[in-house]
């Protein structure tokens, strides 16, 4: 066994990301306060070919010295927008066609696993300590949770946005490989 390099790998570059297609969900982030987590985003967002990220409120946006250091580069490569509030950017999502829906423990929520996940999809990601925000709850059709067996009631946000980035990607991108 052998670590393979950068070669064996078989990355594409910058230019060819900006022209491969990308899948069509667009994670939200709603508040969210570390620049390590932001950009865990990006870099999870590109590592499995997320249309968009649409960084809300308190979350900060590239560029940025911090989010690039965890970006590793994915904050020029990952298409994003802003918006002042995550009720604006659920408005402007909604009026394109997209169905929104939070990664959140609520009441009906839906396991992760058994969430099929369909083209023009948004899910939003809450605050590190408040969750999905309450004022954004009401745009949303419902809710993915992801199942845990453990003594804490979450996980990081970043950790939970690329276990979910992961599942869209397995359903959308390997499924059609």
């Amino acid at each position: 066994m052998h670590k393979l390099s950068m070669d064996e790998l078989n990355r594409i570059s910058k230019e060819d990301f900006e022209r491969v297609e990308k899948l069509p969900i667009i994670i939200i982030l709603d508040n969210i306060r570390s620049l390590s987590n932001v950009g865990a985003f990006f870099r999870s967002a590109d590592a499995f070919r997320i249309g968009e990220l649409v960084l809300c409120g308190i979350t900060a946006c590239p560029p940025h010295r911090e989010i690039h250091k965890t970006a590793l580069g994915a904050d020029e490569t990952v298409r994003w927008r802003y918006y002042e509030s995550t009720e604006a950017a659920c408005q402007a999502l909604k009026s394109e066609g997209y169905r929104i829906f939070a990664v959140e423990q609520v009441e009906g929520s839906v396991p992760l696993q058994d969430f099929k996940f369909e083209p023009q999809t948004a899910c939003i990601l809450g605050n590190e300590v408040e969750g999905v925000s309450e004022e954004a709850l009401p745009y949303c059709e419902g809710a993915i949770e992801l199942p845990q067996a453990g003594t804490k009631h979450s996980i990081n946000v970043s950790v939970c946005a690329g276990i979910v980035m992961w599942r869209v990607f397995e359903m959308l991108y390997l499924k059609i490989k």
